[in-house]
């Protein structure tokens, strides 16, 4: 299971990465916004708070805080990781980890979390989120539902 988990955070990690280059040094240049559908643009946003952009007015402090409670989560999940016994929990586990580490990434870089995919319908319109954010959310949603759903089907199996 480790080894499905430290793969699936390598490959979120590197497409995260890989997208953020392409859209900070070619999409983007100059920065704007572009139209792809009628429910979904590339923006360019720069993200020096928590999710949604909260506590971005303490910008330096809140950088160095973030960047150490993510990588403290990050031990905390390799460490679930290495006793995970359903590759499920570890694709999960994997995302989360890929996903915390690319924004980690970002923020030693560039002191803020590049976000450039932007969804709106119906009015309603979600803030811009990134490749590394969508792995912590599909990670989550999966681990959720594992605790859902997973400890149910593992009872039901041994009866």
């Amino acid at each position: 299971m480790m080894r499905l988990g430290l793969v699936t955070a390598a490959i979120v990690l590197v497409l995260d990465q890989i997208t953020k280059w392409l859209v900070l040094d070619l999409v983007m240049q100059p920065p704007r916004v572009i139209e792809v559908t009628s429910f979904f643009n590339f923006v360019m946003v720069w993200n020096q708070g928590v999710s949604f952009g909260m506590f971005a007015h303490e910008a330096e402090l809140v950088r160095w805080a973030l960047i150490a409670v993510s990588l403290a989560i990050t031990g905390f999940l390799v460490n679930w990781l290495r006793k995970a016994d359903k590759s499920l929990v570890a694709l999960a586990l994997g995302m989360v980890i890929g996903g915390a580490i690319g924004n980690v990434v970002d923020r030693l870089r560039f002191g803020a979390v590049a976000d450039f995919l932007d969804f709106h319908l119906l009015g309603y319109h979600w803030p811009a989120f990134n490749v590394a954010d969508a792995g912590i959310t599909v990670g989550v949603v999966l681990l959720i539902c594992d605790s859902l759903f997973g400890r149910r089907d593992a009872a039901e199996t041994a009866k």
